[in-house]
């Protein structure tokens, strides 16, 4: 398993969020260089958006979710044409991190 994943549950619709564009990112003093670019299966996961082997150093991260495409295909207006959630990697344990989606709002949390 990749040391960061994730996974889209679409709450209005009740179901995962198939064929969103995840994109990796590490900051890199002002800057963020992209990393991993994965697109959600039929569950909602990026199956692998880093190889298993390998440990990120301690950081600053960002998972950007594009949302946009993601409503378009459903024809629903949605008011974030994309998500990003920024986040700190401590150690090299697993971190997932899943987004919670409506068109109209989202949340997230620091899964297992």
């Amino acid at each position: 398993m990749s040391q960061i994943t994730t996974h889209i549950l679409d709450t209005t619709r009740g179901k995962p969020a198939q064929g969103v564009t995840i994109v990796l990112h590490s900051q890199q003093a002002d800057a963020w260089q992209e990393l991993a670019r994965g697109t959600t299966n039929q569950d909602g996961r990026v199956a692998d958006l880093l190889p298993k082997e390998q440990l990120l150093p301690l950081g600053i991260y960002k998972l950007k979710f594009f949302t946009q495409e993601y409503f378009n295909q459903l024809a629903t207006t949605t008011f974030y044409p994309f998500v990003e959630i920024v986040f700190a990697i401590s150690s090299t344990e697993h971190y997932h991190v899943p987004l919670l989606l409506n068109p109209f709002g989202y949340s997230t949390y620091r899964g297992s």
